[in-house]
């Protein structure tokens, strides 16, 4: 079953501006008749899904612990490619037997989410997002604690019609000089993922320690077509009848042999004929245990694409997956590749055009996992492999916008280019016309790359410090910084120099002068909230009722998703069963530079972890450093930045929130947090002003709090709790006998209707 995947919400909003055309990518309507295609995760006991009156249907009697314990994709929708900067709607028509919140659906591998609501009457819910981090992803339905009937009638993934953008130009896999990869052979009009030169090269096929003597070596690049099967070139410590982590088979260049279809051709083949248990022994097998690569020369940079174009077939008709491999074949680095491969016994032709996300940067090779449909021996044929690169334009390139009129919206295809100044000694462009006010930006990107806008915003760069626009001597640092916007200090028409300089730690420096336009914002004083925070914390232990989850997997670090989770006799809650939530008056911008402060204290010493968020409960990535409470009173005062991508590699474009995880304690705590500030980093002047506050001087609408097991851990805004109980739990970590009705008063044992115990509802009957 797939690893947990934190629930992201969608960004439910309406698309800005008028679209000229709706394109649909993919849809799916079912029909009796058509064959169910569903790749399935984990299931709760005794749930179904099936297609019933031209409706995808499922049914269950009982909720699983978590709503991912049954998720699943649909393999018609498989392999939309997300592009970035477009506008995506998700839309599926869908009733259920009951109402409530279905839990989640969305693209796996872009990471975004939605939470629809069902009704018992036909209703159509979308997904709406733009997306900013490009991936090939499939639509994934997660619906474990659904109790009960849903139907759903169509699926269909559309986005709006954009300007077209230039025609690309695409290159065949050569050297950077146009010239073939394997040296010394006569391809003529071939090119390097054709077998028909018939047998590699003497030097591809050296073995040193009874390895390939090029995998891991100098010429790996030139080797386009690997292959690992079982029972072949193995380390000279590895047996021959076993594939594990620690002794396993080595690549080496695919063979070459006659098409068994029409002779005189040559094609790659990979003879899987032994499967082997990862454990030895075994009649399983694992999906690597066999391989095929289509390796490139090169890396690609985030944004890049790529053509992938081959023919293929099988033995036995089968299913590969793909992944995305670092520079030597085996050297795994991301499960999202070219999605799912289906080998037929006839010959098929493949193309698909895949985009590098952050995730897939610095990917070098496509790799087919041989096993991981039909773990049997099979016999796998390659042909004409064409791995072909997008043509790009290199260099520096401005686009432009202004946030605040609209008068000019960025145009990534045609972004100004700098030109080099020796006079200056650096690189300049203008953006805005004089004289021409419908001409001034207030907002920049930055790119070393044009010709795509996915590797345009993929590329950008970084300013360091504060741009004023009036002070020639104010050059500033920059760094790689993906998708960032830089913000002006007003709008106008800006000239630009910069600087490279490959000697410094930073790319180089960066200059910023307004020639006409509007006067800058004045700075405002910095506000401070007085509101005194106090937070009762339930005992972690209390929480393990309300699920009814005993023996769940609790994450080591709750602040990687990706990382270790360990198990336990009972369900002792997690660090974020209780939380405080600070939230911003605006959705704050990737990589914007913020400062927090507030006065803190608990009734116990601890570590408090953080977490960026959209709004309240619903993660995104880290925030700032572990807060340390003590028993006595400290103040804060720290740095944040807020994260440009989740750790997927997804862009963070609705961050507004920070929660504090105040359960790493077991036992019930208290926590007093007051005197609070969030205001833009970066002082205009000495008397410690600063361009905008992020939270309103009185009131508590930017705080929130959280509790699970109490209120049915729902997060609410501090000094509102809906249920009305202020003295449900104490410091005393014995369970309270104590009985509330909604009210919040305390009645009897014999009361009948809904009752609170320990922070928990039930219905007493």
């Amino acid at each position: 079953m797939m690893k947990k995947l934190f629930t992201l919400v969608a960004l439910l909003t309406c698309f800005l501006g008028v679209k000229a055309e709706t394109i649909v990518d993919k849809e799916l309507i079912f029909a009796n008749e058509t064959e169910l295609q569903a790749e399935i995760w984990g299931i709760v006991e005794g749930a179904t899904l099936d297609l019933q009156d031209g409706c995808l249907h499922y049914h269950s009697d009982a909720a699983g612990a978590n709503p991912w314990d049954t998720q699943f994709k649909l393999s018609g929708l498989n392999g939309i490619t997300i592009e970035v900067g477009e506008t995506y709607t998700l839309e599926l028509k869908i009733k259920g037997s009951v109402e409530g919140a279905w839990q989640n659906i969305g693209f796996a591998g872009s990471d975004k989410y939605g939470n629809p609501q069902v009704t018992t009457d036909w209703n159509v819910v979308t997904l709406v997002y733009e997306n900013a981090s490009s991936s090939n992803a499939s639509p994934l339905l997660q619906c474990g604690n659904w109790i009960g009937d849903w139907w759903i009638e169509y699926i269909k993934i559309t986005h709006e019609g954009q300007k077209e953008q230039r025609p690309v130009t695409w290159q065949q896999w050569l050297t950077d000089d146009g010239n073939p990869i394997i040296p010394n052979v006569a391809t003529e009009s071939k090119y390097m993922g054709d077998a028909e030169f018939g047998q590699w090269p003497a030097w591809a096929l050296e073995k040193e320690g009874n390895i390939n003597a090029n995998w891991r070596g100098d010429r790996t690049g030139e080797i386009c077509a690997w292959a690992l099967t079982m029972g072949r070139n193995f380390d000279d410590e590895c047996p021959a009848d076993i594939n594990s982590d620690s002794y396993r088979a080595r690549p080496f260049p695919a063979d070459i042999e006659e098409d068994p279809d029409k002779p005189g051709n040559h094609v790659f083949v990979v003879r899987a004929e032994q499967v082997a248990d990862i454990e030895g022994g075994g009649e399983g097998s694992i999906a690597w245990s066999n391989q095929f690569w289509i390796q490139s020369p090169k890396s690609w940079k985030e944004g890049s694409q790529i053509r992938i174009k081959f023919r293929y077939k099988a033995e036995k008709a089968c299913t590969a997956q793909t992944q995305i491999h670092k520079q030597y074949p085996s050297n795994y680095l991301h499960y999202v590749g070219a999605g799912d491969v289906s080998f037929t016994e006839e010959w098929q032709d493949f193309e698909q055009i895949v985009t590098f996300d952050g995730s897939q940067a610095t990917g070098w090779s496509l790799a087919f996992n041989l096993n991981s449909g039909l773990q049997e021996p099979n016999t796998f044929y390659f042909d004409d492999l064409s791995w072909e690169t997008m043509v790009l334009d290199e260099g520096y390139f401005v686009a432009s916008a202004n946030t605040t009129t609209a008068a000019v919206e960025y145009d990534y295809d045609n972004a100004t280019e700098f030109v080099y100044d020796a006079d200056e000694d650096a690189y300049v462009a203008t953006v805005g016309t004089k004289g021409k006010q419908d001409s001034w930006v207030n907002e920049l990107m930055i790119s070393t790359i044009r010709g795509n806008k996915g590797a345009f915003m993929s590329n950008t760069i970084k300013p360091i410090g504060t741009i004023t626009g009036n002070d020639a001597d104010n050059w500033l640092e920059y760094t790689p910084g993906s998708q960032y916007k830089i913000k002006l200090p007003a709008a106008g028409v800006w000239q630009i120099f910069i600087a490279p300089d490959e000697e410094k730690e930073s790319a180089g420096q960066i200059l910023f002068m307004q020639l006409e336009g509007d006067a800058p914002a004045e700075p405002v004083d910095i506000v401070e909230n007085k509101t005194e925070i106090i937070i009762e914390g339930l005992e972690r232990d209390d929480l393990k009722d309300t699920q009814g989850n005993d023996g769940i997997t609790v994450r080591e670090d709750p602040d990687d998703p990706n990382g270790e989770t360990i198990g336990g006799e009972g369900h002792e809650g997690q660090t974020w069963d209780n939380q405080f939530f600070l939230v911003a008056n605006r959705i704050l911008e990737p990589n914007e530079e913020t400062v927090i402060e507030f006065d803190y204290v608990a009734t116990a010493e601890f570590n408090c972890p953080t977490g960026t968020h959209a709004t309240p409960g619903n993660y995104r990535k880290n925030a700032i450093p572990d807060v340390a409470f003590t028993t006595e009173e400290q103040h804060l005062k720290v740095d944040y930045t807020v994260p440009a991508s989740d750790w997927g590699g997804t862009a963070i474009t609705d961050a507004q929130s920070i929660a504090f995880d105040l359960a790493v304690l077991k036992a019930a705590n208290t926590y007093t947090i007051k005197n609070v500030k969030w205001y833009k980093k970066g002082d205009v002047n000495e008397e410690g002003k600063t361009l905008e506050n992020l939270i309103d001087a009185e009131g508590t609408a930017n705080f929130w709090v959280g509790r699970k097991g109490y209120n049915d851990g729902k997060v609410y805004q501090y000094g509102t709790d809906p249920t009305g109980i202020k003295s449900v739990v104490t410091n005393d970590t014995k369970k309270s006998t104590a009985i509330y009705n909604l009210a919040g008063q305390r009645v009897s044992k014999d009361y009948k209707g809904i009752v609170i115990k320990n922070g928990n509802k039930y219905v007493v009957k």
